[in-house]
């Protein structure tokens, strides 16, 4: 069982490293979902040493449809992933009637191999799951981040349960959005994933006294949090033993 955190800060990441996270996904702006991340940030990951990184592509906030200059961003972006040596990138392109652009993300992914490549949650917003996974399958993506299509992944878990057991040994399918300690069990459970993705994080307001009138807000990652969920996890595999 692997714990995959999100950050989008370098005292999150070392967070999530000191408690005991396998993988950082490094993003810039986890309050707008994730976007590329400052490739300084990335580094800095990357000398933690003991602990995966890979790299968010995303241009921009917003939808998940882009446009030439948009893509050209993107694999500017991937070509420096591959130079900063991380583990894989989290990326994901739809068509404007929310399929995915397969003919976009196969550039993207061949772009970016040998890396690893994970589809995100733009997953969440197709409108027939079971066509999206089979593209996925048929592009090679080695992992999908989904919610179940749901608010949060213990809401989607029926769905994720059939993904997981269609998907097979094609891709892995990490369940995200609203995990923590006390559901992560009742969460592997119902849907036999093998991977979790959580920020274990807290809303931290900075910026003085006038913080809300101004976006002065960011998530960080808190040890206790991830090490709680490590903890969850372990007692959950042992149960299944």
């Amino acid at each position: 069982m692997k714990l995959e955190v999100c950050i989008d800060h370098i005292e999150s990441a070392l967070a999530a490293k000191s408690g005991g996270a396998d993988r950082l996904e490094v993003c810039g702006a986890l309050a707008i979902h994730g976007i590329t991340p400052s490739y300084g940030l990335v580094e800095q990951c990357l000398e933690l040493g003991g602990v995966e990184v890979i790299m968010m592509i995303r241009p921009h906030a917003g939808g998940f449809c882009y446009e030439k200059n948009d893509v050209d961003t993107m694999l500017r972006d991937i070509r420096v992933a591959r130079q900063l040596d991380v583990t894989g990138v989290v990326l994901g392109a739809l068509r404007k009637d929310g399929r995915i652009d397969r003919v976009l993300c196969q550039r993207l992914i061949e772009a970016a191999r040998p890396l690893s490549v994970t589809f995100h949650r733009a997953f969440d917003l197709t409108p027939d799951p079971f066509e999206a996974l089979d593209s996925l399958l048929e592009m090679g993506i080695d992992r999908l981040l989904t919610s179940g299509q749901a608010a949060s992944a213990l809401d989607g878990a029926q769905l994720i349960r059939t993904l997981v057991k269609r998907a097979g040994r094609g891709l892995c399918v990490m369940a995200g959005a609203g995990i923590c300690a006390q559901n992560i069990a009742t969460l592997v459970r119902a849907t036999g994933v093998r991977e979790i993705h959580a920020s274990a994080s807290e809303v931290v307001m900075d910026g003085g006294h006038n913080a809300a009138h101004m976006v002065c807000a960011t998530r960080i990652t808190r040890q206790e949090t991830v090490r709680g969920i490590v903890h969850a996890l372990h007692e959950s595999q042992n149960a299944q033993a």
